[in-house]
């Protein structure tokens, strides 16, 4: 074969920069392996210390502490004058996402199952921003509890503007046959009858320039082996919003559905076996699961008239990159 100096030195400069990557990588462990950091403070990364809990999870209780409360995240009146209710908001995205509300100018309740240390503690910070906030347990699933939350709500701040769904069952079922009929319908009932039900209890109080706003997750748009019924639910979430978006746009309601990768708070560790808990977060781009205040963010947008008025129908996925 005839030499061909041009070749010859290709291969050399494509040897010579593998060989100065593969250096780099020797020098620093696997490529690609460090979480990434690009906010206003540093996030835990994977391994976590903390081990599985038992439903329905508490944040008290994680190790390490969920972040939510956004200390460099100042207010402008976005939700000046607003009241809120967020289902789900004793803890996790709720309590981040009641935080910020609250920080925007907004009185805030907080519907939540059965966790009233971590239903206190949110209480406590809304407080604490200097708006009113009151504390609701109840079950979602339950249309008579649903709307004696709604009344509550209306009764104590006067109005409503502002529904956050956001409370879920998750349960993992690495094999499809051990997803049993009573397993799948726990989690029809909570995510998608309790979106329904508060939708629906909300829906005589919400006057034009009003939001609904519903969590979704990554799940709903990839899917996710182990939680067949619970992907199925956030996948229905997703249509719900984009159908009750068009349903409402004549009242001038606006409907959108913020739909999160992984995220630190008390439903992953009440699901996962221990490994996966460790690891929690690795699978994401970033390689670390976000922290509620990271994603409250994102509501606080989606609900004030002032930023969001010409979006609706939209799913936001917030997944640490693609």
């Amino acid at each position: 074969m005839p030499n061909n100096q041009s070749v010859d030195d290709a291969v050399r400069a494509q040897r010579a920069v593998q060989d100065q990557v593969d250096a780099a990588d020797a020098a620093s462990g696997e490529s690609g392996s460090g979480a990434m950091q690009a906010g206003a403070r540093e996030y835990p990364v994977p391994p976590f210390p903390q081990r599985h809990q038992r439903k329905p999870g508490q944040e008290h209780a994680l190790d390490p502490a969920p972040m939510y409360d956004a200390p460099y995240y100042r207010g402008s009146g976005k939700l000046e004058g607003c009241a809120a209710i967020v289902t789900g908001g004793d803890s996790g995205i709720g309590r981040a996402v009641a935080v910020l509300f609250a920080r925007e100018g907004a009185d805030v309740a907080i519907h939540y199952l059965s966790e009233h240390e971590d239903a206190e503690t949110t209480r406590a910070m809304v407080e604490n921003e200097g708006r009113r906030c009151i504390a609701i347990s109840g079950d979602v699933r339950d249309r008579g509890q649903c709307e004696a939350a709604i009344e509550k709500t209306v009764q104590a701040f006067g109005r409503l503007d502002v529904v956050v769904n956001n409370a879920a069952f998750q349960f993992h079922a690495f094999d499809f046959d051990d997803l049993t009929h009573e397993h799948f319908d726990e989690t029809l009932k909570t995510n998608l009858y309790g979106y329904f039900n508060m939708c629906k209890a909300a829906l005589p109080h919400l006057g034009r320039g009003a939001a609904i706003l519903n969590t979704g997750s990554t799940t709903g748009i990839d899917g996710s082996g182990a939680l067949v019924d619970y992907s199925m639910t956030k996948g229905g979430i997703h249509a719900y919003t984009r159908a009750l978006a068009s349903n409402l746009m004549p009242r001038g309601i606006r409907v959108n559905c913020i739909a999160p990768g992984p995220v630190w708070t008390p439903l992953n560790p009440s699901d996962r076996p221990d490994d996966q808990v460790e690891s929690f977060g690795t699978q994401a781009p970033m390689k670390r699961p976000a922290q509620p205040e990271e994603i409250a963010p994102a509501f606080v947008f989606l609900a004030s008239p002032q930023t969001a008025s010409y979006i609706t129908g939209e799913i936001l996925p917030i997944v640490g990159g693609y």
